[in-house]
């Protein structure tokens, strides 16, 4: 490891010297403030690794999102480190929030925003929006931060929808309720379904049971060429959905659909999650899932939380917008697509679009 100390001024001018010089890989080991000669000085010493070949090195990164690395290899390890640095960055960075700056309104939601579980790196970016226009919206610098995407055939055209997700989040019953909004928002849908989970028993059942119930085509594909003869068979649906297995680390959603053939059709990705993740294992999870091209999130469970922070820490770390949210245990009637002003009062009032009628 190269380990350099670093003086100056103020702490953002020494970590500016910091990034400029060891890159945005560089984890804090000490920071100190002491007075020389009446001048208030900060001293920072930090070190970074610099192996044998380090493609990227030093290029620069905010201090809200990682750079991602080249492949699963240690990944577990150098998140790790990244999560050190941007814990050092904050607690650095949090004495320079100015609250007074802000309108006692400003000021009131983003306390209660911290409170309901949003990260520093959230508040951090909020603060400085609402810092740099003097009565601001807080809603409408939220919505520069969490984006939406109502589920729907206007907003999501693509023919064939991945959903994706950790088992256990529901990723099925997600996939069977957005199939259903959309066949009550156009009933001469033709709709299809390939299972590709097809060693998890009791959700292949459900998944086909409610299939054969709802009228949607059934098939199921365990690899590249039954994936191919599937998606010639659903060749003249509208909508096809396909019901992805969970990722694990030495395999990513990237490599399973290059693998399955998948990403040489046009497709959208729908991330299924639930909020009951820290901020460490839903930062892996995104990893795992990325996707390319047209993503959502869709979350679920939402009935069994208690705060709803990782909303947004979650729009915010992926850059995704949010499509759908999910709640209770029935399959009808419990899932909406989202809209602005339901995410606003699930947020900031913890009310589920079925407490207020919608």
């Amino acid at each position: 490891m190269q380990v350099k100390t670093f003086s100056g001024a103020s702490s953002q001018e020494v970590l500016a010297q910091i990034k400029a010089e060891l890159g945005a890989d560089a984890v804090i080991l000490s920071n100190r403030t002491y007075r020389k000669n009446g001048e208030l000085c900060h001293e920072i010493m930090a070190g970074v690794e610099r192996p044998a070949q380090q493609g990227g090195a030093g290029m620069p990164v905010s201090a809200g999102a990682a750079p991602a690395p080249s492949s699963g290899a240690g990944w577990s390890e150098w998140h790790k480190d990244w999560m050190r640095v941007k814990e050092q960055l904050f607690m650095l960075m949090k004495p320079a929030i100015r609250m007074e700056r802000l309108t006692p309104r400003q000021r009131v939601a983003l306390e209660y925003l911290q409170r309901e579980g949003v990260s520093d790196g959230v508040s951090i970016a909020l603060y400085n929006m609402l810092a740099a226009r003097p009565g601001a919206s807080v809603l409408e610098s939220l919505a520069g931060i969490v984006p939406i995407r109502s589920w729907g055939a206007a907003a999501w055209p693509q023919r064939v929808h991945l959903f994706a997700g950790p088992y256990g989040n529901g990723k099925t019953t997600a996939a069977l309720r957005c199939a259903l909004r959309l066949r009550k928002e156009k009933p001469e849908m033709q709709i299809a379904f390939i299972n590709t989970d097809c060693l998890r028993g009791n959700g292949r059942l459900t998944l086909r049971h409610w299939a054969e119930l709802s009228d949607f085509g059934y098939l199921e594909a365990a690899d590249a060429e039954s994936m191919r003869k599937a998606l010639a068979l659903t060749a003249e649906a509208d909508a096809v959905f396909i019901d992805t297995p969970g990722m694990t680390p030495e395999r990513n959603l990237a490599q399973w659909q290059h693998e399955m053939g998948i990403d040489e059709q046009p497709h959208a990705t729908h991330l299924v999650m639930c909020p009951f993740y820290d901020g460490v294992q839903m930062q892996a999870l995104l990893h795992r899932y990325a996707a390319d091209g047209d993503t959502s999130l869709v979350w679920t469970k939402l009935d069994e939380a208690v705060c709803y922070g990782a909303l947004v820490n979650v729009a915010h770390e992926a850059r995704l917008p949010i499509s759908a949210i999910s709640y209770g245990p029935e399959l009808k009637q419990s899932l909406s697509p989202a809209t602005e002003p339901m995410i606003w009062r699930l947020i900031f009032k913890r009310q589920l679009p079925i407490q207020s009628g919608e």
